[in-house]
């Protein structure tokens, strides 16, 4: 059983930067893909961005967000985080992260076993 807690979000300004942190317990994470997902009001759960299992796994990123955040992972520390730069009012929504024992990585949430409870980020204009 893996548990994520997600910490981090908060308000800020458009152009602004936010750091989310993903710690893990329960299991050590080195063996799973994790993923940042988003899911904005009225609209369905949506990928963000991923991070293969291994050490300097590769990353992938939806376009909307692509060159501005940036995922990464300390399998020392059981923690994944998402760096968000330039942030834009449409980035605002719950983000919440999620692990699955593979070594590629899915973008559809079904595919995902462990969630977090989400942190709320809001970027105002």
């Amino acid at each position: 059983q893996v548990q994520l807690v997600e910490s981090g979000g908060g308000l800020v300004q458009a152009g602004g930067s936010l750091r989310l942190s993903c710690a893990a317990s329960g299991r050590i994470l080195s063996g799973y893909t994790m993923g940042w997902f988003r899911q904005a009001p009225g609209k369905e759960r949506e990928f963000a961005a991923g991070i293969s299992w291994w050490t300097g796994g590769t990353t992938y990123y939806a376009d909307s967000v692509k060159g501005r955040f940036t995922i990464s992972r300390d399998n020392a520390k059981n923690t994944v985080y998402l760096q968000m730069n330039s942030l834009k009012p449409e980035d605002t929504a719950v983000y919440y992260c999620a692990a699955v024992p593979r070594g590629v990585v899915p973008q559809a949430p079904s595919e995902y076993n462990y969630w977090g409870q989400g942190t709320q980020v809001t970027v105002s204009s």
